[in-house]
């Protein structure tokens, strides 16, 4: 990088904390808990969804999904365009409940739905997965894109992405960081789509998007298919069809519906049909980002990219192609996706702290300025933690697919218990918490009964044994005692407006066409 390139980085990160902290001072951080966690409910719909896709894509999609696009080619983008359609299920069933029964945290919808006991287990089981996985994960893959582009040492850049973050984010709340990531947004999909644009242009030797894309597709036809055939070395991570249809609806409604750090920006909307509108413009960027991390892989294969291994391909683009000026852009966009998603990830931490555990065992009598001053301490702790154990993943071979491969092993029973807690009334509190524990035993057996079964499939099977226990256990228990505890919803709870209408059917129409071109 030249001095023009980090000149225009040092320019960013300035403009992110100074917009992030003037707008923290026209707010009511200081004194109210409702305006710091949840940005006093006045959330519009464009806020809602940038933020949401600043707090989903991080390093992990550009190097991790340039690297799968690079080995395996566009079925990875199965990920982001499905993520697209979960998005418009849980904006038109799932948020509803949520809104209309004032809930703000997946640990409260748990004790309102069911009981204390699995409220608390899954706050002290969110938060452990946020500290100890999330953030860590996204600090060192952060710190390795970092010390790759720069050559700055390991840990100084997993400090340095720590204290960048909690400059703009810890003392701002959710309005503050939701305003600041429209910028963030921006600098992710601009810088994206250069180089994107550069990758195809070399393709073409300087003949443009469209002449790379054409030259993609009779060089190397075989990543352009979105379902992959059996014989494929990578089926076992996209089983064909299943890859469509399958697991990947246990991850994504779990991950978009019950993962407080992506559903709380929608929780703090001015109303119902303005968070329902926030989830919408989120799928419409969720189907442009193949073109921003998929599809550079791609062009990395094409282009014979002198790489050791698939996580080298973005990189080695970076390195290669974009000019002095546009790299400083581009780098700007990669630490954008970073501390977005490492803000959104604090925010929540410290609000499931906060609101689930300290309120309630102690200090239920806390002032609104003594909870924000809980959830600042909360978070910058939080971050601390991560701060010391990220380097020690650098030290385990593997260790983020490692962790991520069994964290998802509790996805399936989360699921469960939140869709059957929302839609069947008759699912018992006892039969919500042994589930976590049969999902977890599914998982397990599943993973080391049958090693060669795709992840996806393990997801889907462990769900359905899930789903199958509680039922069970609910229509049995059920005979002896009423579960006064069901989630009634009204008549009309999930007509939608006319605007949301035409955003989903849009979303379902570019899907087939998406499907149907590259099948």
């Amino acid at each position: 990088m030249t001095i023009l390139d980090i000149f225009i980085f040092i320019a960013y990160g300035l403009v992110i904390i100074m917009i992030g902290n003037l707008l923290s001072r026209s707010s009511k951080n200081e004194r109210d808990s409702n305006a710091y966690f949840f940005a006093g409910n006045s959330l519009p719909w464009y806020l809602i969804g940038t933020s949401i896709i600043a707090a989903n894509i991080s390093a992990e999609q550009f190097i991790g999904m340039s690297g799968s696009g690079y080995a395996i080619g566009l079925g990875i983008a199965t990920y982001e365009w499905i993520a697209a359609l979960i998005l418009i299920v849980v904006a038109k069933y799932f948020l509803p409940v949520l809104i209309d029964n004032k809930i703000y945290t997946m640990p409260q919808f748990m004790e309102y739905r069911y009981d204390k006991r699995i409220k608390t287990i899954l706050a002290i089981f969110w938060i452990s997965l946020f500290v100890m996985v999330n953030i860590t994960s996204i600090l060192y893959l952060g710190a390795l894109t970092l010390k790759s582009l720069l050559d700055i040492p390991l840990v100084a850049a997993i400090v340095g992405l720590a204290v960048f973050t909690l400059m703009y984010s810890l003392f701002n709340g959710l309005k503050a960081i939701a305003s600041t990531d429209i910028i963030q947004v921006v600098f992710l999909v601009a810088g994206g789509l250069l180089t994107t644009y550069l990758a195809l242009n070399a393709i073409s030797h300087d003949g443009g998007l469209w002449e790379g894309f054409l030259m993609i597709k009779q060089q190397a036809p075989e990543k352009l298919h979105m379902v992959l055939h059996s014989s494929n070395p990578n089926y076992k991570y996209l089983p064909g069809v299943r890859a469509i249809l399958g697991g990947i609806w246990i991850a994504g409604i779990y991950y978009f519906g019950a993962n407080q750090y992506i559903i709380q920006k929608a929780l703090g909307a001015k109303n119902l049909k303005e968070a329902q509108r926030g989830m919408a413009f989120a799928a419409y960027l969720k189907l442009l980002l193949p073109l921003i991390v998929v599809v550079p892989g791609i062009a990395a294969f094409v282009l014979n990219a002198d790489i050791s291994g698939p996580d080298e391909a973005y990189p080695w683009l970076l390195t290669t192609f974009i000019p002095s000026g546009f790299k400083g852009f581009i780098f700007a966009a990669l630490i954008a996706a970073i501390v977005s998603s490492l803000s959104a990830i604090i925010n929540s931490t410290s609000t499931i702290f906060t609101m689930d555990i300290y309120k309630v065992y102690f200090n239920t009598q806390a002032s609104e300025c003594q909870l924000v001053k809980t959830g600042r301490i909360s978070g910058l702790v939080a971050m601390v933690i991560a701060t010391c154990l990220a380097p020690l993943l650098g030290h385990v071979e593997q260790a983020f697919q490692f962790i991520q491969e069994y964290t998802g092993m509790l996805s399936p029973g989360i699921t469960a218990i939140f869709v059957f807690g929302l839609f069947w009334k008759k699912t018992t509190s006892n039969s919500a918490l042994w589930g976590m524990v049969v999902s977890i035993v599914a998982s397990v057996f599943l993973k080391f009964g049958f090693p060669d079964m795709p992840f996806l499939d393990n997801m889907l099977v462990a769900f359905l044994i899930t789903a199958s226990f509680i039922i069970l256990w609910s229509l049995v228990e059920g005979r002896c005692h009423m579960n006064g505890k069901a989630i009634i919803v009204g008549r009309g709870a999930y007509r939608t407006g006319f605007v949301f209408n035409v955003a989903a059917v849009g979303i379902i129409v570019i899907l087939l066409a998406l499907y149907i071109s590259f099948w």
